[in-house]
């Protein structure tokens, strides 16, 4: 096991993610799928009904920072593979897209547990204090850049 004591910082950050993000598109690969399309894919898989197409955009544009043609894109692509169905303001998942969600989940939950099993609670907790912290000023910076 790697450790450090070295202060975190961006690149840090950057590696962790691409590293993790690298672990998830194995699989996705494997079923065809890309990370876009699985971000949004997933929570139309955890809603106990339909979500709204507009809330589900604008959630995916804020967590992926892309544009809202990439994540419309993105959803008329799990509409034409089947995954989801849509009518004009609500996405609902299909049978083939909540048994392949299930099947992803089945393959990544393992490889999750390893890559974050044996972390101290106190440790996760910080961490997560300080990622959430990271996103707010990021995502403000993001904010006057777009200004």
């Amino acid at each position: 096991m790697t450790t450090t004591t070295n202060p975190a910082d961006a690149r840090k950050l950057a590696l962790a993610h691409y590293a993790a993000r690298a672990v998830l598109e194995s699989v996705l690969t494997r079923h065809g799928l890309v990370f876009q399309q699985q971000i949004v894919l997933r929570p139309v898989a955890l809603a106990a009904g339909p979500v709204d197409r507009d809330r589900l955009a604008a959630d995916s544009v804020a967590a992926l920072k892309v544009g809202e043609d990439s994540v419309q894109n993105t959803i008329d692509e799990l509409v034409a593979a089947g995954l989801v169905a849509t009518d004009a303001s609500e996405v609902r998942i299909t049978d083939a897209g909540r048994a392949l969600y299930e099947r992803i989940t089945e393959e990544t939950s393992p490889m999750t547990a390893r890559i974050w099993g044996g972390i101290p609670e106190e440790d996760l907790l910080a961490t997560g204090r300080v990622l959430a912290l990271v996103t707010e000023r990021a995502n403000a910076e993001l904010a006057a850049v777009a200004r």
